[in-house]
Parts: C-alpha cells; sequence; structure tokens
C-alpha cells in the first residue's frame, strides 16, 4: 500500500520513515512538508539519509487522499490541528504523533499545551491509540500516545484497573533521553548542559500529566491526581519511569506479580520480570516495554520500573502497531524486536 508521512526532518519522523521503509505491506512512502514551500531531496533536508532518491513535496491534502491509503503526522504541537481538518471531514485515515488529538477537552489542551484547541467535535472523534489497550481497528484519526505517558501508563494498568493500590498514592518518577526534546535547539539540551548533568524540568507542568489522568481515570475513576516528574537524562534515547504506590490492604508479591502477567500474557511488546528490574539498554532500538515489579511489606509500597525506546514505542514503533491494527496486519509487522548493542 501507499502512505503518506508529514514531518519525516524530526526525529520520531526520521524513525517512522525506517519502519515504514522496511514494512512489508508498505509499497511507497510518499514524503510532505510545509504547504508553501518547495519540493527537496530528502537527503538534502536530512543528511543522514544520503544516498536516497525521495523527495519531500509540499503538502496538499487532495493529491494525498487521491494517491495514498493513510497519512502519518510526525509534526510538532498545534501542527497538525490545522492540517488534519480536510482528512476528518473526509475520514481519511490518519496515525497522529503529535500532542493535538489525545486530549478529549479542548480546555485542558489550551492549560497544558498554551495553544489553540483542535474542534470538540474532532477531540471527541479521536481515537487514543494505546496499542495494548485500545484496538485501532475500524477508526479513521488515531492519536498515538506520548512518550512519557506510554512507559508510565503500561507501568501503571494493572495496578490501577485491578484496584490494587491506594488510587491517591502515584508517584511517577520518569526520565528521559535529549532525543525526546526533539531537534528544536534549546539551552538545557546543549551537550555542556546535558553531559554529566541531570535536570528535572516541567515540574507540574508536563503536557503528558493530563493525558496519564484522562487515561487512568478510564480505568479507575477513583484516581484523583498523579504526582509526575521528568528528568532529562545526558542519553540520546530512552525513557525509565519508576512508579512508586501504596497498595491496598492484603495484597502480596504475588497477586502484583500476577497481575501484571495476566495483563499481558498475550501482548507481545510488553514484557514483565520479576526476578530483576529492567534497564534502558535491554529496550534501545526495539518496540518492547519492559516492565520490573518490586514490593516492599515493610512499607506497603510497590515499586514499578517500565523502559522503553522514546523514538519506538514511544512514537514511531507504537504508531506502525496502530498502523497493523488498523488495517489488519500481523501485530509484529514492521517492528525492530532485537536491541542496539553493546
Amino acid at each position: 500500500m501507499h502512505v503518506a508521512l508529514v514531518g519525516v526532518t524530526g526525529y520520531s519522523g526520521m524513525i517512522l520513515y525506517q519502519l515504514l521503509q522496511q514494512h512489508p505491506e508498505v509499497n511507497q512512502v510518499d514524503l510532505y512538508g510545509h504547504k508553501n514551500a518547495k519540493a527537496q531531496s530528502l537527503a538534502t533536508a536530512v543528511p543522514q539519509f544520503i544516498g536516497s532518491q525521495a523527495m519531500i513535496e509540499p503538502f496538499a491534502a487532495e493529491k494525498i487522499m487521491a494517491v495514498d491509503q493513510v497519512i502519518f503526522f510526525a509534526t510538532s504541537a498545534g501542527v497538525t490541528t490545522e492540517l488534519a481538518k480536510t482528512f476528518i471531514a473526509a475520514n481519511f485515515p490518519v496515525i497522529d504523533l503529535s500532542g493535538d488529538y489525545r486530549l478529549r477537552s479542548r480546555s485542558s489542551f489550551k492549560k497544558w499545551y498554551h495553544k489553540e484547541a483542535p474542534d470538540q467535535a474532532a477531540l471527541q472523534r479521536a481515537h487514543y491509540g494505546l496499542a495494548e489497550f485500545h484496538q485501532a481497528s475500524g477508526q479513521t484519526y488515531i492519536a498515538n500516545p506520548g512518550c512519557y505517558a506510554t512507559a508510565t501508563l503500561l507501568g501503571l494498568a494493572p495496578l490501577v484497573q485491578q484496584g490494587l493500590i491506594e488510587p491517591d498514592s502515584i508517584i511517577a518518577d520518569a526520565k528521559s533521553g535529549t532525543s525526546g526534546a526533539g531537534k528544536k535547539l534549546a539551552a538545557n539540551t546543549h551537550f555542556t548542559q546535558t553531559n554529566e548533568n541531570l535536570q528535572v524540568y516541567k515540574v507540574n507542568q508536563h503536557q503528558h500529566i493530563p493525558e496519564i489522568m484522562q487515561q487512568l481515570q478510564e480505568w479507575n475513576s477513583q484516581v484523583p491526581a498523579i504526582q509526575f516528574t521528568t528528568t532529562l537524562l545526558p542519553i540520546t534515547r530512552g525513557i525509565m519511569s519508576s512508579i512508586y504506590a501504596t497498595v491496598k490492604q492484603g495484597v502480596t508479591t504475588q497477586a502484583l506479580q500476577h497481575a501484571f502477567q495476566d495483563t499481558y500474557q498475550e501482548q507481545p511488546f510488553v514484557r514483565v520480570f520479576t526476578e530483576q528490574l529492567p534497564t534502558l539498554k535491554q529496550v534501545i532500538g526495539t518496540n518492547f516495554c519492559d516492565i520490573g515489579i518490586v514490593f516492599n511489606p515493610i512499607t506497603q509500597k510497590v515499586f514499578v520500573v517500565s523502559v522503553i525506546d522514546n523514538l519506538l514505542k514511544g512514537a514511531g514503533g507504537q504508531a506502525i502497531q496502530n498502523f497493523n491494527q488498523l488495517f489488519s496486519f500481523p501485530i509484529a509487522s514492521g517492528l525492530p524486536q532485537t536491541p542496539i548493542l553493546p
């Protein structure tokens, strides 16, 4: 099939393009850029693709709907709001990696993204594509989850869904490599600032907080809030979400382990560890989310470690999972399962 990709020059877009190029069901990837920009070669726009003959054409919705069967947006927040309108009106399949359609409330979007929100009806129609829990088949607009949200929600799902923890006790300390900040220049991502340094940022202000809360309250309306903190790591790729919560009376280590194993036993891209805690290195370059669980019976706290590659499971990889679900392709088609070594 032919697919369209808007935003190949960003980190997530680059990874998504590579995945689509290798996908057994994709015959052609058509690349599009800004509406008023001149066509340019992919190799010029992204030197990492030197030797490629692909071109990035000016964005044209009517042309895309005529020649492609689905469109991926790997654009910055606020951009997709405008570009997607024609596709939404036509019920044309969209997989959106931006945050524009993840939240169902316009006021919440404005508060957390500080941008004009999409139309309320469009927000309500969008499907939140947390691939392990929300099947994309039959949908036309898929809002791909954020990277922090993916790691944190997968780490919390069994605990919240099965009522194993006190709903007001959730603390998530999440850490990300610098690629999660995108390519835009910023002082806190300069090499001299990130090297041999840790930086806490967006305390109580990160835009993935309402996204996480929206899903948690769908699973369990008793969850009132989450304490969520983000830290920038001096690495390129990877997210580790360290999650703490107080278990309900009578919950045991065995009950916690069984909850995770039962929840994810049919999910090939979530691996549960009960004898050791996962590390970033074991998922970098793959679409896996690895989860480890430790229970402290003295403090009655459960500790969950959830790790992903932010550019794969946290972005392009999950987009391909949703693509596979949408078109009924094998779940693992086009998705890497071998980590980058050493």
